[in-house]
């Protein structure tokens, strides 16, 4: 599988939200109610969310494209909250659809990500995952550890109960991905 990395522009948006709308429910159906699930889905995939994301809060989209195709996506912010405590690359979004995933482009999208944070300077990869998430071992195969967990409210009843995880840039120099 040869896969394109390219960076997204607000008129990716249709991509990202198609990737997202095909991959939540199955990603998600065993872990959130579908309520849960539609509330998340226009929360953060909502063209006026998404716009937001990319135009004024510094969140970077890049697409994995095969044979001409959207299957993945994943967003990242350098400097995320503290740029002068600490320099965390924070991953907000990566998700492949389904039958695209174990095929490397997840790798080759954080592999990208990776890359830009040590361009930027950054001193680790930081991402939230749902703490029953299958993906949780795909992270820690890449090297990252978990820290912490925490419940956040996202609104309307719901919580996101996470796994915080970090990736040390130092070491992911020295392992490949």
């Amino acid at each position: 599988m040869s896969i394109l990395i390219r960076r997204a522009t607000s008129a990716d948006i249709p991509h990202i939200q198609s990737i997202a709308h095909t991959t939540w429910p199955i990603t998600f159906a065993d872990i959130l109610p579908p309520g849960q699930i539609a509330y998340m889905l226009d929360m953060m995939y909502s063209t006026a969310s998404l716009t937001a994301q990319i135009e004024q809060k510094n969140h970077v989209f890049h697409l994995a494209i095969d044979d001409g195709t959207p299957i993945g996506y994943i967003s990242h912010e350098l400097n995320y909250l503290s740029p002068t405590h600490y320099r965390h690359t924070k991953i907000h979004k990566i998700y492949l659809l389904p039958g695209a995933q174990r095929r490397g482009g997840g790798g080759e999208l954080i592999k990208t990500v990776r890359e830009l944070a040590v361009a930027g300077k950054q001193t680790a990869l930081q991402l939230n995952v749902n703490k029953y998430n299958q993906a949780l071992g795909f992270y820690q195969r890449l090297g990252f550890v978990v820290v912490g967990y925490e419940d956040i409210d996202i609104g309307d009843g719901f919580l996101m109960e996470d796994a915080k995880l970090v990736l040390p840039l130092a070491q992911s120099a020295r392992s490949s991905i």
